[in-house]
């Protein structure tokens, strides 16, 4: 998915999103453990119920949903996106090994 911010005429910044939906019972431990855990390193920041992961490489908005974590990435370009996405997924597949979590991103 492409989104273009419009408003000034001589340069439109597109950002590229994507979002996976991951099953869980406890999706609000997951976004407390990525973020604990991730923070000792770049900025997150969370609650019960959301948190935000943010690299050089783009940001990333967690949402805990009735069985499920839903995780929206955006960032500049394409090698941004693909990087955000390799972070988080890969973090969250290894914490949720127990719990068999598979991370499918969809652009």
């Amino acid at each position: 998915m492409v989104a273009i911010k419009l408003g000034c005429p001589y340069y439109c910044r597109v950002t590229l999103t994507s979002q996976a939906r991951v099953a869980t019972d406890r999706p609000g431990r997951y976004i407390k453990q990525l973020c604990d855990h991730l923070g000792r390193k770049i900025d997150t920041e969370y609650d019960d119920t959301r948190g935000r992961v943010t690299l050089a490489a783009g940001t990333c908005v967690l949402t805990a949903e009735d069985g499920a974590l839903l995780m929206r990435a955006s960032a500049d370009d394409a090698e941004s996106l693909a990087r955000l996405e390799d972070v988080v997924g890969r973090h969250l597949e290894r914490f949720g090994t127990r719990d068999e979590l598979t991370v499918t991103w969809v652009r």
